[in-house]
């Protein structure tokens, strides 16, 4: 079958293992130093791999290629990390965070907070892309489990911003080409990206890059990441020439 899947440039390759880590399908290794894709039925085309690249040695195409195999992928991620869920990926991987005392009662005044949503629907794959709430927006794209990880996300990240959330593990297709769309036709200030630190949220940070870089306009935008206990990891700011 035809699809896309990823494509690694080996002349270009420093061998540094990022790509390997990323791959949570297993996709990826290093062969002779060089990182090599090993099946083409590991990939799922979602290309958490190609943020990661220092030096943009991987890139999609579209070619003849096995079809998805999730069960294939399940049964070698056993094989290689039996001490890890099924599916292989740092994202699912169970773990407790101690908080408060649970049995201590929350006070209705306490728990009671604004919220910032200014629009609807939310959902990338929903939202209309000439929606008049587009005009001179703020725009936040936000992995879903975001908001969940991080206590105070409505007053730091979704306050006068429009908020657009995903999930590119678990939605079909590329957020790039609707983020695009919503990039070329409205004029939007800025572009915040909040994600996980688990590599299933590669996915949504490639496909605001990508709708950046094909929107043709200079908008500046930044990248935070949070990690699965609540914490900013990371907050990277960038300006992408239009060219």
């Amino acid at each position: 079958m035809i699809r896309k899947i990823i494509k690694i440039d080996e002349s270009k390759c420093d061998g540094c293992g990022l790509c390997v880590s990323a791959c949570h399908e297993g996709a990826i290794g290093l062969v002779d130093g060089k990182a090599k894709l090993l099946r083409d039925d590991y990939c799922d085309g979602l290309g958490n791999c190609l943020p990661v690249c220092p030096t943009e040695a991987i890139s999609f195409e579209e070619r003849e290629a096995a079809e998805f195999d999730e069960t294939a992928v399940k049964a070698n991620m056993e094989s290689v990390q039996p001490e890890t869920l099924a599916c292989g990926c740092p994202g699912t991987h169970s773990k407790t965070i101690a908080r408060y005392d649970r049995n201590e009662p929350i006070h209705e005044k306490a728990a009671s907070v604004a919220t910032h949503l200014n629009q609807w629907p939310v959902q990338i794959k929903l939202v209309p892309v000439n929606a008049p709430y587009f005009k001179n927006a703020n725009l936040l794209v936000a992995a879903d489990c975001a908001a969940y990880a991080f206590g105070n996300f409505h007053n730091e990240f979704m306050r006068n911003r429009i908020t657009l959330i995903g999930c590119p593990k678990l939605d079909e297709g590329d957020y790039s080409e609707k983020l695009t769309a919503i990039l070329k036709q409205n004029e939007i200030k800025s572009v915040t990206v909040v994600r996980m630190e688990v590599p299933c949220c590669g996915g949504i940070e490639h496909a605001v890059k990508t709708a950046l870089l094909n929107c043709g306009k200079l908008i500046p935008w930044q990248i935070v990441v949070l990690s699965t206990d609540g914490k900013i990891i990371e907050n990277r700011g960038y300006r992408l020439s239009a060219t």
